[in-house]
C-alpha cells in the first residue's frame, strides 16, 4: 500500500523539523515536502501532489487561513490539518468557515497529532480537545429553520447528526442510538439532502455551527 502523503507548512524551523521526524517513524505516513512561506505552498502542492497539507496559521506573506482557502478552492480532495498556538474564537472559526478539517494546537502536537490525521483521513473533522469548547461558543446559533418555519431535522437526525460531529463512526452511532448502522447511513443520506449538503465533513460543521453539540 502507499504511504499516505503530507507536506509540512511551517516556518519555525526547529518546530517544523520535530514534527517531520515524528510522521516519519510512523508507518504509512511520507512527509513529501515542507515550506516555510505561504507564498510558496501553492508551487508545492503542483510538484509534490500531497493528500494532507499540515498548515500553521502564522505563514510569512500568505497566511496559513489564506493559503488554505485557495487550496480548498483549487484543491478541494487535499485535506488540511491546522497546526497552531492560536487559541481564539477568531482564528477557530476563520478555519472551520474556510473549510479545513482539523484543528490542533502546538502544545497539543506531539500527544495528538497522529490521533488528528487518522481521523481526518477517515473523513470525520478533528478539532483539538483543547479549543473544543470555543466550537460551541464560536458558533452558537438560533436553530436553522426552512420557509415554512418547520424545524427541517428530526430529533432522532439531530442526535446521529451530533455524534458525527463528535467524530464518532457510524457503528458507535449505531450503539449509542441502540439502532443498526444501515439506519445511521440512511438518516445521514436523508440529512443530507434536507440540507444540501454532500459529505459527513460539512454535516459535522453544519452541526458545530448550530450548536447541536459542545464537543466537551
Amino acid at each position: 500500500m502507499r504511504p499516505y502523503r503530507l507536506l509540512l507548512a511551517e516556518d519555525h524551523v526547529i518546530f517544523r523539523e520535530t514534527v517531520k521526524q515524528s510522521l516519519q517513524e510512523i508507518s504509512g505516513l511520507e512527509v513529501v515536502g515542507e515550506v516555510s512561506d505561504g507564498s510558496e505552498l501553492a508551487a508545492a502542492i503542483e510538484k509534490l501532489s500531497p493528500q494532507m497539507v499540515v498548515l500553521d496559521i502564522g505563514l510569512p506573506h500568505v497566511s496559513g487561513l489564506e493559503a488554505a482557502q485557495d487550496i480548498k478552492r483549487h484543491h478541494p480532495d487535499i485535506k488540511i490539518l491546522i497546526l497552531t498556538m492560536y487559541k481564539t474564537r477568531e482564528h477557530l472559526s476563520r478555519a472551520l468557515k474556510v473549510g479545513v478539517d482539523g484543528y490542533l494546537l502546538k502544545e497539543n502536537a506531539f500527544e495528538d497529532l497522529i490521533t488528528a490525521i487518522n481521523t481526518i483521513r477517515e473523513g470525520r473533522i478533528y478539532i483539538s480537545s483543547l479549543v473544543s469548547q470555543l466550537v460551541q461558543e464560536s458558533f452558537q446559533m438560533k436553530s436553522w429553520t426552512n420557509p415554512e418555519g418547520a424545524e427541517p431535522l428530526s430529533p432522532r437526525e439531530k442526535d446521529v447528526l451530533k455524534y458525527l460531529a463528535e467524530g464518532k463512526s457510524n457503528r458507535e452511532i449505531a450503539e449509542l442510538l441502540i439502532i443498526s448502522e444501515s439506519t445511521v447511513r440512511i438518516h445521514l443520506g436523508n440529512i443530507k439532502k434536507k440540507l444540501n449538503i454532500r459529505t459527513n465533513v460539512e454535516l459535522a460543521r453544519y452541526a458545530l455551527k448550530q450548536g447541536y453539540t459542545s464537543l466537551t
